[in-house]
C-alpha cells in the first residue's frame, strides 16, 4: 500500500531554535487488523495552533492539523505490519515502530548537520530504551503526554492519520470488514464479518479473536 510506506519529511526550514526534542507516539496498538504506526515530530518555531491528543480531536480538525504539521515541521513515521506484530508481540512492535520513526527522523536531521538529539519524549509509561536494540537516544516517558506536550500531540496526530489512511485503503480490498469505519478495531460489524468470512492477511493472528476465528 502506497499510503503505508514510511516517510520522513521537512516542512519549513526554520523549524529549529535550540536543541532538538522529538515527540513520539503511536496509533493502533489495540485493533485486530492493520499495522501499528508511530509518529516522530520535531516542532517548527511556530507550531500549528490547537495541538492536542489525537483521540479528542474531531476528524476534520485532526486532518487539518495533520496537514499543517507535515507542511511546517520535521516528521517521520514507522510502520510495523501484522506478520511482525504476530512474531514479536504488539508491545515490541510498538517499540520497533517508535525506533524506526525516530531513526528516520534523526537520519534526516543528520543530513542537515544536526547530529545531537537533546531528548525523545514518548507518550506512556515506558520507552524503547533497553527494550529494542536499535534505540540509541535519550528518552523520557510521559503519562498522558499526548495531551500535555505539543510535540507528542503532533506525533499522535500524524500517526493516527497515517494509520487511518492505510485502513481506508485496505477497506477497498476487504470491504466486508468495514475498516473505513472501524479502522480494524473489534466493532460489532468487524467481529461479525470475522466470524463469517474468517481472517485476512492483514489480521493479527496473535490476537485472541482472530486466532479463534481462524479455527472456525
Amino acid at each position: 500500500m502506497v499510503s503505508g510506506t514510511p516517510k520522513t519529511e521537512f516542512g519549513a526550514p526554520d523549524f529549529l531554535e535550540s536543541g532538538v526534542i522529538i515527540g513520539v507516539d503511536e496509533a493502533g496498538r489495540g485493533p485486530l487488523a492493520g499495522p501499528v504506526v508511530a509518529g516522530a515530530v520535531v516542532l517548527c518555531k511556530s507550531p500549528p495552533e490547537g495541538l492536542a491528543d489525537s483521540k479528542v480531536l474531531s476528524p476534520k480538525k485532526r486532518a487539518r492539523l495533520d496537514l499543517e504539521i507535515r507542511e511546517s515541521c520535521a516528521w517521520a513515521v514507522g510502520v510495523i505490519e501484522p506478520p511482525q506484530i504476530d512474531e514479536i508481540n504488539i508491545l515490541q512492535a510498538t517499540f520497533q515502530a517508535m525506533t524506526d520513526a525516530t531513526a528516520r527522523l534523526c537520519a534526516a536531521l543528520a543530513e542537515r548537520g544536526i547530529e545531537t538529539v537533546t531528548e525523545v519524549i514518548i507518550d506512556g509509561n515506558m520507552t524503547p530504551a533497553g527494550r529494542r536494540d536499535g534505540w540509541r537516544w535519550p528518552a523520557r516517558s510521559i503519562v498522558g503526554g499526548d495531551g500535555i506536550e505539543p510535540a507528542i500531540s503532533a506525533a499522535s496526530i500524524v500517526a493516527k492519520e497515517w494509520r487511518d489512511r492505510i485502513m481506508i485503503e485496505a477497506a477497498e480490498k476487504y470491504p466486508e470488514y468495514g475498516w473505513e469505519r472501524n479502522k480494524g478495531y473489534g466493532s460489532a460489524a468487524h467481529m461479525e464479518a470475522l466470524s463469517k468470512h474468517g481472517p485476512t492477511p492483514l489480521h493479527r493472528y496473535s490476537f485472541a479473536p482472530v486466532a479463534q476465528a481462524s479455527l472456525l
